[in-house]
């Protein structure tokens, strides 16, 4: 009789998860480092949902804080540092990815990732003592995660009135279409105002265009 080989079901918490970078370092006076990427790999066979969970919710700002990955890919995580002031400075905070099958709800796999705020990138932070080290490490194992709960909504600005940008470049078109076209000879507006056909028609495609996003917004 042929014995039937089964696949061991993953036991909660043993599903290792591998996500690039493990540390996320944010530097106060670079706007750009601000705005940092997290990127989570599944190379199982199988789809995986994840959830990312915060000690500090309120400093970041993560894009799509839940989320699935299809097999053998991998989906980028935007986090955003949203309260870049000195009191923050070398505080550190974790991330938690959270993993599981998209049938299931129990956490298969987990992995934690350090956040830090620094001054400034050409200031390195001093080393910090053994016991100083022993500290923070026993800090961050005893820190409770939370749920970036409202993270949906702002990954999306939210829908107002036309930017002044926008109406002024429309009121801008709408000016160069009132004035007089090249050649023109019975006007009193000067000849350096007087536009080409072509420019003309230009100012009457942009203008169609503002139009579209002013009625959309």
């Amino acid at each position: 009789m042929q014995q039937q080989h089964r696949q061991p079901e993953l036991v909660e918490g043993s599903l290792p998860v591998f996500v690039f970078p493990t540390e996320l370092i944010f530097y106060a006076d670079d706007q750009t480092s601000h705005k940092q990427v997290l990127t989570l790999y599944n190379p199982y066979e199988f789809a995986l949902k994840f959830k990312v969970l915060c000690t500090a919710p309120n400093k970041y700002t993560v894009v799509d804080s839940t989320g699935a990955v299809r097999p053998q890919c991998c989906v980028d995580i935007v986090i955003r540092h949203r309260d870049v002031r000195p009191c923050h400075y070398g505080v550190y905070d974790k991330f938690r990815l959270q993993v599981s099958e998209q049938s299931q709800r129990k956490a298969l796999g987990r992995k934690e990732v350090t956040a830090t705020l620094r001054a400034s990138a050409s200031q390195e932070p001093p080393s910090p003592r053994p016991q100083d080290d022993e500290r923070r490490i026993k800090e961050l194992a005893d820190s409770e995660f939370f749920e970036q709960t409202v993270l949906h909504t702002e990954s999306r600005p939210a829908a107002g009135g036309p930017s002044l940008l926008t109406v002024l470049l429309g009121l801008v078109c709408m000016v160069a279409l009132m004035l007089p076209t090249l050649g023109e000879q019975e006007s009193t507006v000067p000849l350096y105002l007087h536009l080409s056909v072509n420019k003309k028609l230009v100012a009457a495609y942009v203008l169609g265009l503002l139009t579209m996003v002013i009625l959309r917004t």
